[in-house]
């Protein structure tokens, strides 16, 4: 079995509504969303606009930008509030509330959710996941959602965590809790999220960490899916520190004709987004 991939006959069905209603705001608005950038840095903000809107002009499909850095307080938005098919990029939202209710229970992870929390991550194994997903449960799922204030997201139902519904506005708030001091997750929380994110598997490095310098340290989960409507999904979200930088990047695609092409879109945002901070 592919991981990463999902391959139930039962989605077609089961996703087809939410899968449509996710795509009607693209294409029933006036005009083509345009990248929105603001900075404390002086021209950073103008730049970054300019780059990515130019990174994704020529491309086809429907594609969602979030960039936050933390030193400079610059922030890139596309399509914020769109919403795609999460596919596996929902398994950083999957150990987080593991971690969470954990800690409201005042106890450590056992050894046999360790070990699936680290085939989830750093292999994208789907069964780990499921098994995850079915232990939690959906009151505890919406449960971590509400106290991360992940209100765009929306669960799969009946056992389909791959059709969660996110957007970058949440995917960008998961990652702000993971890189930053909270009180939704605890310091070793999220030390132990980063610390898989940064153990990925080389084969599934691709994405947001592309095109990065060699001094910059990366945290990655990726996620790709095929389905009948609007082709591949293939997502990656990011954490980046080093050059003087503390970021994070999202990129969501669907319509794309091949996971390889959503692949490019998404290193052509990155690439652009590393050059553009490493500059600044």
């Amino acid at each position: 079995m592919t991981r990463g991939i999902f391959r139930y006959k039962k989605w077609i069905a089961a996703g087809a509504l939410a899968a449509c209603v996710a795509a009607a705001a693209p294409a029933a608005a006036a005009t083509t969303p345009a990248v929105s950038c603001t900075s404390a840095k002086a021209g950073l903000a103008d730049k970054l606009k300019r780059d990515i809107t130019a990174a994704v002009a020529n491309r086809s499909g429907t594609i969602a930008v979030g960039l936050y850095d933390r030193t400079t307080k610059t922030t890139c938005t596309l399509r914020s509030s769109t919403a795609y098919d999460s596919a596996s990029v929902v398994k950083v939202t999957v150990l987080a509330t593991l971690l969470w209710d954990a800690k409201k229970h005042n106890r450590y992870l056992t050894t046999t959710e360790s070990n699936l929390a680290k085939a989830m991550i750093t292999k994208s194994d789907n069964d780990a996941t499921s098994k995850l997903w079915r232990q939690l449960g959906l009151t505890k799922i919406k449960g971590f959602l509400s106290a991360a204030g992940m209100t765009q997201t929306k669960p799969g139902a009946n056992g389909y965590w791959g059709l969660t519904q996110i957007t970058v506005t949440d995917e960008q708030k998961l990652l702000k809790l993971v890189t930053a001091k909270n009180t939704v997750l605890s310091d070793n929380s999220r030390a132990y999220i980063l610390k898989l994110m940064g153990q990925v598997v080389s084969s599934q490095r691709w994405g947001t960490p592309y095109g990065r310098g060699s001094n910059i340290a990366w945290h990655v989960k990726n996620g790709w899916l095929q389905r009948s409507t609007h082709g591949w999904r293939v997502h990656s979200v990011g954490t980046f520190t080093g050059g003087g930088h503390d970021y994070m990047i999202t990129v969501l695609t669907h319509g794309n004709s091949t996971m390889n092409y959503g692949v490019t879109t998404i290193q052509g945002v990155a690439k652009v987004v590393h050059r553009d901070l490493a500059a600044s």
